[in-house]
């Protein structure tokens, strides 16, 4: 039987305010778009990662990988995404079954509105809290605590 680590006081006041801190951020974005009549947060997510690779779009198991959606998660994500025009799901030639997915104009319309209104939220909520020093600090330890851990 190997020994379980527990974790000290000083790891768990960590752990508490990390997730209470996240929460509380994602909650005030969310707000901010439901309150611009805009779609949630994870739409914003996936449009995102399809405007950034362009015109050649992703396979659904790549968007679940940049994303961390779970499979079912992305599957109902973007059969809305696609009711409501904003992403177009292509076949892939060499597989019957699979496809890409590609954001339309009026998605990329969206994410725009969208990123108005959460870029705003991000420069009250955590921008104009912490200096250019603090915030490449915070970046930085968040970014050893990544897995893999993120060398930007």
């Amino acid at each position: 039987m190997t020994e379980q680590a527990t974790p000290s006081p000083e790891a768990i006041k960590a752990w508490a305010r990390l997730m209470r801190v996240s929460r509380q951020l994602i909650e005030h974005a969310e707000e901010a778009l439901k309150e611009g009549g805009l779609p949630p947060l994870a739409w914003y997510d996936v449009l995102h990662e399809l405007a950034e690779v362009g015109e050649g779009g992703l396979r659904p198991f790549q968007l679940i990988e940049r994303t961390l959606f779970a499979q079912y998660n992305i599957s109902r994500l973007l059969a809305r995404l696609e009711a409501d025009g904003l992403v177009e799901k292509l076949p892939v030639a060499d597989d019957g079954r699979g496809q890409t997915i590609r954001i339309t104009a009026k998605g990329r319309d969206t994410r725009r509105r969208m990123w108005s209104v959460y870029g705003r939220s991000i420069a009250e909520l955590v921008g104009a809290k912490l200096s250019v020093d603090q915030l490449n600090m915070v970046s930085a330890l968040l970014g050893r605590l990544r897995h893999p851990p993120a060398s930007d």
